[in-house]
């Protein structure tokens, strides 16, 4: 038995280890992005690095700094590429518009010529064409300078963004080399039970993999093949619509439908019917498609949540963590689903009964094992 004194210092120092935690949470909480994506770059790419040490028997500094090197050139480098590209177009887009509102009118003209019934009903509600070419009008400036300052303050942020890069990348080299040890090191220091942490960690990294692969590539894959197809149909700034499609396509059901579709539409309305036909052909038999068969191919059966679960926790995680929501808001769903899973598991063997009461034996971590299934 523990006298009062060695309770009370064994509380006083959870407290102090429990303060000294959040502290230090609170301390590295302004890089979360950098430290969010390091883990993602180490986990992603961890193959590569177990190639590279244990097949080509390279050092292993050299295998972690040719892995983060190869993450460089295959994925950072594109991006920084569209990025400067998205920028550019967006300013030139918003150039246009400012300068050049007469061709919206024109189109305006166009759809009255083509649906002179949705004119006679707009009309009954008192939207009459000057009205409608007011609005549209104000409306493509206020979105066009929308685009222009939120590009122009992207590429402003240039210095911001390439020190972030270099602390990504640095923090990376150390996570792909020492991986291993530091997944080690947590299992032990963590109070769950070392087959649960285990569980745990084969669930987050196998759906962190799947999460990237199987959203952010299947993601740029339609962002790709839309863009592709505008400026085939030399619809203006391709680049800029492609990277929107991309960013849209992170939202499951929707996705890039929401820019192809009305610009699919508006073709159609305005008497361009090969281009429209073929965009609206294109959109759904290509673009809609391509997550229907990349997915399976990207993502194992083993990390797939319910759809409607994927829906509602990517959605959250965008509201709640910005862009990184895409892969926290699946993570945060699996960790709630997997953490049940368990429990109920050890419900029906009833170790959790057995832990509870503080008479299990020595070989409880074992069983539960035993009795889990393999993920």
């Amino acid at each position: 038995m523990h006298n009062p004194m060695q309770r009370l210092e064994a509380r006083a120092f959870l407290l102090l280890l429990a303060a000294s935690s959040v502290l230090f949470g609170w301390l590295l909480l302004p890089f979360f992005d950098v430290l969010f994506w390091s883990v993602v770059i180490a986990v992603l790419f961890s193959p590569v690095n177990a190639r590279l040490r244990d097949r080509h028997g390279l050092h292993p500094n050299m295998a972690s700094l040719l892995t983060v090197l190869f993450c460089l050139v295959i994925i950072i480098l594109p991006l920084a590429w569209l990025l400067y590209s998205c920028v550019t177009e967006g300013v030139a887009l918003y150039e246009r518009l400012a300068a050049g509102t007469a061709s919206l009118m024109d189109a305006v003209d166009r759809l009255r010529e083509h649906f002179p019934e949705a004119q006679a009903w707009l009309a009954q509600y008192g939207y009459t064409p000057e009205q409608i070419k007011a609005t549209l009008s104000k409306t493509a400036l206020s979105v066009g300078s929308l685009i222009a300052r939120n590009t122009v303050a992207l590429g402003g942020s240039a210095a911001h963004l390439v020190t972030n890069l270099a602390l990504v990348l640095y923090i990376s080299f150390f996570l792909v080399r020492d991986g291993g040890r530091i997944r080690a090191l947590l299992i032990r220091a963590l109070p769950f039970g070392d087959h649960r942490e285990e569980r745990l960690f084969r669930k987050f990294a196998g759906v962190m993999r799947a999460t990237v692969k199987g959203s952010l590539l299947v993601a740029m894959a339609q962002g790709a093949l839309g863009g592709l197809m505008f400026w085939l149909l030399d619809i203006r700034a391709a680049v800029l619509w492609g990277v929107v499609m991309t960013v849209l396509s992170l939202i499951p059901v929707v996705g890039s439908a929401l820019i192809w579709l009305p610009t699919a539409l508006y073709l159609i309305a305005v008497g361009q019917y090969w281009q429209g036909a073929l965009l609206l052909a294109y959109g759904a038999c290509v673009i809609g498609l391509a997550d229907n068969i990349l997915r399976p191919i990207l993502v194992g059966r083993d990390t797939k949540l319910p759809d409607f679960l994927v829906l509602l926790s990517t959605l959250g995680g965008f509201i709640l963590f910005g862009m990184d929501g895409f892969v926290t808001g699946p993570m945060l769903a699996v960790l709630f689903v997997t953490v049940w899973q368990i429990f109920m598991e050890e419900c029906e063997t009833g170790v959790y009964a057995m832990n509870l009461e503080g008479t299990a034996s020595p070989s409880t971590d074992e069983q539960t094992e035993k009795t889990a299934p393999k993920d």
